[in-house]
């Protein structure tokens, strides 16, 4: 049964069987500056050094420097604080980031002096965010985009502007979730076009043009706002040990647990859009944008969990007293995933102040959707240098490459789907990020530390400078990512017989960009979507505690 259509296209977005796209995954896929109070103290270059229960995560390689077992747990306390343009949201969470034993098996031998085993757990990433703000005159709509999405799928005909009861728009391919305009797209002969004939005007969507200077007869703006919770919290079990006291090995296997939620709402004032005057009569209803306003918006929900396997290998090698020289390997992570999402729209459409009708409509009658899917997030590659400096002083350089442009994305048999692989090499280029950290002993009980990390873009330029169209997958046409993220950090240590106490500050600086929708294709390039630029100043107090035996 034909139910009654939106006077707005809401959406037209390509869906595929899975509720993640690239963007999403890429999210997934980051790591954060956590563990070990010494470790974040020292912004985590400790890819050479070892002797740390956060190594198990980074190069399982320092696993074998221990000649004594530990056992520690490091908590933490976060303040959040998000800005995107002028509105600012803060937030405090207390973590518990770091627990882990490694103990030390002595040998009595001079080739192997010793085999370790470890268990710990480690924190690796919050998703904790929350942020909103509002972007005024807005030089395109929602529904531009969308239209231009509905124009570009081949097949489409009337009916397709209609919800029916047996829709799922989570598996039917393409899913216009109300209608375009409540107008009879005209055709040529490709098919369906994007700028529809009015009596005295031509617009996309609901966005109106005049035919004469090609200027938006349309204005309006456009409100935004984000709230993610959760987190990617790593088991790990590793073994390693080494030779000679110049080569340390290990090996881990880490089994990762991911929950991740998210609210997303986005919305717009329009002045002068192109309205039907009757929602009843779909083909014949005048339309007019004469002292005309409509309001509307997309509300996305989505509850994503998982369960994923990786492992790591990394070597140190000590080929004088006062250097090493590390590596590490980790494959990606293979997550088998769920996802639990819920989509509404609504439209009030008013003319002189008089509200005409109004629309609401929410995905599945009501009940959430659910999907099953695989990802794996990209492998990476480290490599290290630390050097002792007189008899009190260390320093050491990690550098890390993450291959973003190998995430992929399947079904639950693993077979990956080639679009989603296709836009992942498209939109994406290594990160590379450089850490370096030093440690200063003022005395035998006492140290001081400080770090700092940098991490670059993982998109390529194209995307950053809206020369593509973005595709996206599921219900929300929404996408984020980072540009840059620093980490500035300090600490102290207090060592007492087989005691140990530290305390680390760690000043996170992430700079993001928020997408409301893809830029439009358009006949002369990409027309420019509703974006904002979100930053991060976070700030993290961390303190392990722990014993060596």
């Amino acid at each position: 049964m034909k139910k009654k259509v939106f006077a707005l296209l809401l959406c037209g977005l390509p869906l595929l069987m899975s509720a993640q796209d690239a963007f999403d995954v890429l999210q997934m896929s980051q790591n954060e500056l956590r563990g070990t109070s010494r470790f974040q103290s020292m912004a985590g270059a400790f890819g050479a050094l070892g002797g740390d229960l956060s190594v198990l995560t980074q190069n399982p390689g320092g696993i074998g420097v221990y000649r004594n077992s530990d056992l520690g747990i490091t908590f933490g306390l976060d303040f959040n604080s998000t800005k995107s343009g002028i509105d600012k949201t803060t937030d405090t969470k207390f973590n518990v980031n770091n627990v882990g034993y490694i103990g030390a098996i002595r040998l009595d031998s001079e080739s192997v002096p010793n085999l370790n085993f470890g268990f710990t757990y480690n924190r690796l990433q919050s998703f904790n965010r929350h942020y909103f703000g509002a972007v005024g005159n807005i030089a395109s709509s929602m529904s531009n985009f969308i239209a231009d999405e509905f124009v570009n799928v081949p097949g489409y005909n009337a009916d397709d502007l209609y919800w029916t009861d047996d829709y799922n728009p989570y598996f039917d391919g393409y899913a216009p979730w109300a209608a375009v305009t409540t107008f009879d797209m005209p055709t040529t002969g490709s098919g369906y076009v994007g700028i529809i004939n009015a009596e005295d005007g031509m617009m996309k969507g609901l966005y109106a043009i005049d035919p004469v200077t090609r200027q938006p007869i349309t204005s309006g703006n456009a409100y935004y706002e984000v709230d993610e919770r959760g987190h990617a919290d790593e088991y790990n079990i590793a073994f390693g040990g080494n030779f000679a006291n110049k080569v340390y090995w290990g090996l881990d296997f880490g089994i990762l647990d991911l929950d991740y939620r998210s609210f997303q709402s986005y919305e717009e004032d329009l002045t002068n859009p192109y309205i039907m005057l009757d929602d009843n009569d779909l083909f014949t209803s005048p339309m007019s944008h004469d002292n005309t306003r409509a309001d509307w918006g997309l509300y996305n929900y989505l509850h994503t969990e998982g369960t994923g396997v990786n492992f790591k290998l990394g070597l140190i090698w000590r080929p004088t007293q006062t250097l090493r020289i590390g590596a590490a390997f980790h494959t990606p992570t293979y997550y088998d995933m769920r996802d639990t999402y819920y989509v509404s729209a609504s439209l009030k459409a008013y003319q002189n102040n008089e509200m005409l009708y109004r629309a609401d409509k929410g995905s599945n009658d009501g009940y959430d959707y659910s999907s099953s899917y695989t990802i794996s997030t990209p492998w990476r590659f480290m490599g290290s240098v630390a050097g002792v400096i007189g008899t009190s002083g260390i320093i050491s350089l990690d550098y890390e490459y993450v291959a973003n442009e190998t995430m992929r994305i399947g079904d639950t048999h693993g077979n990956n789907y080639p679009d989603v692989t296709y836009n992942v090499q498209n939109y994406f280029k290594p990160s590379h990020i450089i850490r370096i950290g030093g440690e200063y002993r003022v005395n035998p009980n006492w140290s001081l530390r400080a770090g700092y990390s940098y991490k670059t873009t993982q998109v390529e330029k194209g995307v950053d400078e809206y020369d593509y169209n973005i595709a996206t997958v599921g219900t929300n046409p929404a996408y984020q990512y980072d540009n840059t993220v620093q980490n500035i950090t300090c600490g102290v240590g207090y060592r007492y017989k087989s005691f140990y106490s530290d305390l680390a500050y760690v000043h996170k600086i992430r700079e993001s960009v928020y997408n409301a929708f893809s830029p439009i294709n358009d006949e002369v390039g990409y027309e420019p979507n509703v974006s904002a630029d979100v930053k991060d100043n976070n700030n993290r107090i961390s303190l392990t505690l722990g014993m060596r035996f």
